[in-house]
């Protein structure tokens, strides 16, 4: 056998031994849960790895006492427990958070479709928006046809973790195909409304569509 053939067969074992050749992880742990790194074959960003802006830092909410109040033009305002909300019907996705500022990453959510929460406090005939309040002062909203046609969720779970404190624990938006500023995160509040209106971001410039690909900022005439 040649010389050289001899060198690269031991450099293949050398390698396979060392463990240089590493298989691609399907899950990790994080705190003390599993966190998956795939669904459906599709390739999830580790939640150590997600970037993540808020306007006054990590809100940390008590479980026990949390509520969610839904109100504006519902036949019911109703305040939720989070038993309540993670007692509707569960469903999950695979989608991008895309930020204005140009980085992104991919997760799997889990949680309630806001149809159903909707459904649970009857909206008006004549409801058009949906605010969303958060915690920290933070504030944004999202048309009504847009939220019921592409049945956007509330998630709990993140790659199938309980979400986390930084990530918006108890409740964050998944406002798939919306620049990552309409995806509320620490909602404490809904309000059904007829009227358009602007948030946090979307009163300092931001495009209050924030469809991902279109202008980040309002037309100014």
């Amino acid at each position: 056998m040649k010389p050289i053939l001899l060198v690269l067969i031991f450099s293949v074992i050398f390698v396979i031994a060392s463990g240089c050749v590493s298989e691609k992880k399907e899950s990790e742990t994080y705190g003390n849960q599993t966190e998956n790194l795939s669904y459906k074959g599709e390739s999830l960003t580790p939640i150590a790895q997600q970037r993540n802006n808020a306007i006054e830092g990590t809100q940390y909410i008590d479980k026990e006492s949390y509520r969610l109040r839904v109100e504006g033009l519902v036949e019911n305002p109703r305040n939720f427990t989070y038993e309540e909300i993670t007692g509707l019907p569960e469903t999950s996705k695979v989608v991008d958070l895309n930020c204005v500022e140009g980085w992104s990453f991919t997760a799997k959510w889990t949680g309630v479709k806001m149809a159903d929460l909707i459904a649970e406090t009857g909206a008006g005939e004549n409801a058009t928006t949906v605010v969303f309040y958060s915690a920290d002062g933070y504030s944004t909203s999202l048309d009504m046809d847009y939220l019921l046609e592409n049945e956007i969720i509330l998630a709990y779970k993140l790659n199938d973790v309980t979400l986390p404190p930084e990530r918006g624990f108890p409740l964050q938006l998944v406002a798939e195909s919306k620049y990552g500023y309409k995806w509320a995160k620490w909602i404490v509040r809904i309000e059904i409304s007829n009227s358009p209106y602007k948030g946090y971001w979307e009163k300092k410039g931001y495009n209050n569509r924030a469809d991902v690909g279109g202008p980040a900022f309002e037309r100014r005439e």
